[in-house]
C-alpha cells in the first residue's frame, strides 16, 4: 500500500509539474470549449486520457513498447496545437461540431497514448524494481486522474468567471486562449 500512494503523489505531480507543464496545456485546450453544464463530457475525456496514458505506461512497464523520446517530446505538442486549432475551428463553424462527442473521445485517447509515452521511459526505470506492477500503475492513474479534476475544475472555473461575471464573449475567449495555447504549442515543438 505505501507504493501505491508513492505512485499517487507521483502521478499527482506528474501533470502538476510546473516545468513539464505540457499536460495542464492540453487539458486547458480540451476543456476550453466546455461549461460547468457540460462537466461530464470534460470528465468521460479526462478519465479517458487518464485511462490512456496508463495503458502507454502499462505497455513500457511491462518491456512490451519502448520509445524515442525524441519523438514523443515533439508529438505531444503537436497534439496539444491540434486540440488548440480545433477549439478555432469550432469556434468559426459554431457549436455544432462540439457535438460530435465522439471525435472528442477518439482524439482524446489517442492523444492520451502520446502522452503516456513521454512518461514511459522513465516510468519503465522507476518500475524496474517492482515485483507487481499493477498497484503501482494504479497508484500512477489514480494520481493522474486527481490532478486532472483539479485542473479542470479550475479551467471551467476561469472560464465561467471570464464568461458569465466579466461577460466576455465565448467565442472571442476560446480563440484568444487557444491562440495563446497553439503559439506556446508552436515554441515547444520548434525550440
Amino acid at each position: 500500500m505505501e507504493n501505491f500512494w508513492f505512485y499517487t503523489k507521483l502521478g499527482f505531480f506528474h501533470v502538476l509539474d510546473p516545468v513539464g507543464y505540457d499536460h495542464v496545456l492540453f487539458l486547458t485546450a480540451l476543456a476550453l470549449p466546455f461549461s460547468f453544464l457540460q462537466w461530464k463530457k470534460v470528465f468521460w475525456l479526462a478519465t479517458l486520457f487518464t485511462l490512456a496514458h496508463c495503458i502507454s505506461l502499462a505497455l513500457a512497464a511491462y518491456g512490451i513498447v519502448e520509445v524515442d523520446p525524441g519523438l514523443v517530446e515533439t508529438l505531444i505538442p503537436i497534439t496539444i496545437l491540434v486540440t488548440a486549432l480545433f477549439n478555432l475551428y469550432i469556434g468559426e463553424k459554431g457549436s455544432s461540431l462540439r457535438h460530435a462527442f465522439s471525435l472528442d473521445l477518439v482524439a482524446t485517447g489517442f492523444f492520451g497514448l502520446i502522452h503516456g509515452l513521454g512518461f514511459s521511459n522513465y516510468f519503465r526505470m522507476l518500475m524496474s524494481g517492482e515485483a507487481d506492477k499493477t498497484g503501482p500503475l494504479f497508484g500512477f492513474a489514480a494520481g493522474i486522474e486527481g490532478a486532472q479534476l483539479l485542473v479542470l475544475l479550475l479551467v471551467l472555473s476561469v472560464t465561467f468567471g471570464v464568461l458569465e461575471l466579466v461577460k466576455v464573449n465565448r467565442k472571442y475567449y476560446i480563440w484568444a486562449v487557444s491562440l495563446l495555447i497553439a503559439a506556446i504549442s508552436l515554441k515547444l515543438i520548434f525550440f
